[in-house]
């Protein structure tokens, strides 16, 4: 069986449109649009997700909505059963996890267009979500070891890589990952079978997810460590990202996902104060935003009210 770390009472602190400037956008979202809505806002329980969910909260009050906080409902199946059954109004999810673990789809869609408008119309059809702009970066999922490891690895680049190592060294093949990960169809079963790789089980540690970083950082007790790429912990623990030189993982643009009755009533209030929110989170801003968090532990409250001032959009 594969090993699980039980974690109890850690603290998780681990997710194309041209940019435009605030300052129309921010009269629009200032002048009580939603007055008298009442909108439940959630997210899932990782860092990127909460500031995402503090972001979606603070625009909706600042265009005079009442909200409800549900931020840090869970993992993905949480928040979207939250979202279907009505018990939140929204989320942010990412339209690579919809197309594969939602929709069952097993190869991805590379163009990011065609991605989200396929996963915008089925979800929109069959579930009655209205799916928005997405959000330029790509939290994807990825690979990584410590850069100075990398001689004593077999210097690796890519996942196709690791097939070799398992082969020649299967003790050194040893990989963290968080729950979801390993049982997800675009996680860690799906990546073996499209790679052709076969990590031994006594190689899987499964941990919570802001341990995964530093655990494949100390190299304790894994080499590598499944990541987000628009963690800011990559670089700031030095780590390398392997190439997914297969193309397997899909990408992983994020919209805000609106209840199509909740859209029906607010529709252009709702563009006009999250398309530019959508067009601003470009992956360097993502990646900033989540390293505040998950490196210098700032509130994601904060995070998310200081960048959208400085972006105009509060």
């Amino acid at each position: 069986m594969k090993k699980v770390f039980a974690t109890a009472g850690v603290v998780t602190v681990s997710f194309s449109l041209a940019a435009c400037g605030g300052s129309d956008n921010a009269a629009s979202a200032t002048d009580g649009a939603l007055a008298g809505a009442e909108i439940v806002v959630g997210s899932k329980d990782f860092d990127e997700q909460l500031v995402l969910g503090n972001i979606t909260k603070l625009a909706l009050e600042n265009a005079g909505a009442t909200v409800d906080d549900q931020i840090n409902l869970g993992g993905t199946d949480a928040a979207r059963a939250a979202l279907i059954s009505g018990d939140i109004d929204t989320y942010w999810e990412y339209n690579g996890t919809a197309w594969i673990s939602f929709f069952g789809e097993t190869e991805a869609i590379p163009d990011r267009i065609e991605q989200y408008e396929a996963v915008r119309d089925r979800d929109l059809e069959e579930n009655q979500l209205v799916w928005m702009q997405p959000a330029e970066f790509n939290n994807t999922y990825a690979l990584a070891f410590p850069t100075a490891a990398a001689e004593e690895l077999g210097n690796p680049t890519k996942l196709s890589d690791l097939a070799g190592l398992v082969a020649d060294d299967p003790d050194a093949a040893t990989v963290c990952v968080e729950n979801e990960f390993s049982t997800r169809d675009d996680g860690l079963p799906g990546l073996e079978e499209a790679y052709g790789i076969e990590f031994p089980d006594d190689n899987v540690t499964v941990l919570d997810t802001a341990l995964v970083y530093t655990a494949a950082a100390a190299q304790d007790p894994c080499n590598f460590g499944e990541v987000f790429t628009s963690d800011g912990r990559v670089a700031s623990l030095d780590l390398t990202v392997l190439e997914d030189d297969k193309g397997f993982f899909p990408l992983y643009n994020p919209s805000p996902v609106f209840r199509e009755e909740v859209y029906e009533e607010y529709g252009d209030q709702l563009d006009e104060i999250f398309d530019p929110i959508s067009a601003a989170l470009t992956q360097e801003e993502m990646t900033m935003l989540n390293e505040r968090v998950s490196v210098d532990l700032e509130q994601p409250a904060d995070v998310a009210e200081d960048w959208l001032t400085e972006q105009g959009l509060l």
